[in-house]
């Protein structure tokens, strides 16, 4: 029993309630009780109502129910309609941590399908009792689902392998347009200013007189158009002295010069027959040097490249860069912009005489002595070809391949 004094004037607060007590109480309610008990105590501060625990969630699927509905109080967990009396009706019967069974009814047609649950037609209880038209139309609908999922699984793939392709297409794109930037910018970089014009052709070159065919451009000597000579995408390029003919600058004539390969006649025959078009850049500083015997250069250069046609039976077309190296005694500060390495002499080929037609350089190739091996004299033909972008070959790799 608790006891208050009198004349007490505060408000207490217990059990959710307040208390005022006054000096006003009557002299019989100078002592006031409360219940004091452990199962008053138990009951209202150990579990007070507002913190009382969830109920528990249900636990996972048991089993799949089939029947005929008793009544028409059932409504569907998926549409929300009431199932008819005698309708088919399927439950999911949910197993409650609690111990009971709860079940969720839908319409056949509404029913869905779950990889957790058993819908085989042993494990669907009270299959068995239904009618053989309700039995076919439950495994219908679930051979209908099957083939349901089976087709959003190939649509998913169908869908994810566009994408993929998309990506890939995308990439190539990409990729093709980085690519052409690069050659792009790279053409632009090994490209020269050729100021060409008709009027700048010549029939000598200085005070040499060249052969009937052959011209002359700044220090370039050409033959721009043999007989049956036809322009083409496709350019086999070649060098001619260490490449096509075996030659020795000791000796100096038109018939100084012998086939290097045995093989070359008929190679550059089927290069012909392809659709290729055969071109020769060839380096000779002696005409631009022997100032004093500058038409016996001319000559002896100019014959040797034609015997070399007519011996072959192939219309070639030919450059001659005449102009001087570094190492040249004119003392000029830079190569002569048609002199190999330099791409000059390409370059005026490729926009002034082969007809306006782009020049595929997948299929277009070139082939020269001067590799920059131990044995050679230089690498200006391996270098000539990369500062164009050319496949290189050496001639023994092919010609004796």
């Amino acid at each position: 029993m608790l006891t208050l004094p009198r004349f007490v004037n505060t408000t207490i607060r217990l059990l959710d309630f307040p208390l005022t007590l006054s000096t006003s109480f009557p002299p019989r309610f100078s002592h006031y009780s409360f219940p004091t008990s452990k199962r008053f105590f138990r009951s209202r501060f150990e579990n007070p109502p507002h913190m009382a625990p969830p109920p528990s969630s249900s636990s996972s699927t048991s089993k799949i129910l089939v029947e005929y509905a008793k009544t028409n109080r059932s409504s569907c967990k998926i549409c929300s309609e009431n199932i008819d009396t005698h309708a088919l009706r399927l439950g999911v019967v949910f197993r409650h941590n609690r111990g009971f069974a709860v079940t969720k009814w839908h319409h056949l047609r509404c029913f869905p399908l779950d990889s957790k649950i058993d819908v085989s037609p042993e494990a669907i209880e009270g299959f068995s009792s239904l009618e053989t038209s309700d039995k076919e139309a439950i495994m219908k609908h679930l051979a209908g689902d099957d083939k349901s999922q089976e087709e959003v699984h190939e649509a998913t793939e169908d869908v994810e392998n566009e994408l993929q392709e998309s990506d890939s297409k995308k990439r190539k794109v990409h990729e093709a347009t980085v690519e052409n930037e690069l050659q792009e910018s790279v053409s632009k970089k090994r490209e020269v200013d050729i100021n060409f014009s008709a009027s700048y052709v010549k029939s000598k070159y200085k005070d040499a007189t060249l052969l009937p065919k052959w011209k002359a451009f700044e220090t370039v000597i050409f033959l721009g158009r043999d007989d049956g000579l036809h322009d083409s995408s496709k350019i086999a390029a070649f060098d001619f002295d260490g490449c096509l003919a075996k030659t020795d600058v000791k000796r100096v004539g038109a018939d100084a010069w012998s086939l290097m390969f045995s093989s070359i006649p008929d190679k550059l025959q089927s290069l012909y027959n392809d659709g290729f078009k055969l071109v020769i850049f060839t380096n000779e500083s002696n005409i631009e040097r022997w100032k004093n015997k500058r038409q016996v250069a001319v000559d002896s250069k100019v014959g040797r490249l034609n015997s070399f046609i007519k011996k072959v039976k192939v219309p070639i077309q030919v450059f001659i860069a005449c102009g001087l190296g570094k190492s040249g005694k004119a003392g000029s500060k830079e190569d002569d912009l048609f002199r190999k390495p330099k791409p000059g002499v390409w370059q005026l080929m490729e926009k002034h005489f082969n007809s306006g037609i782009p020049i595929d350089m997948d299929q277009s190739f070139y082939v020269g002595d001067a590799a920059g091996r131990e044995q050679d004299h230089s690498d200006a033909d391996i270098k000539f070809a990369e500062a164009i972008g050319l496949k290189f070959y050496v001639p023994e790799d092919y010609f004796d391949a």
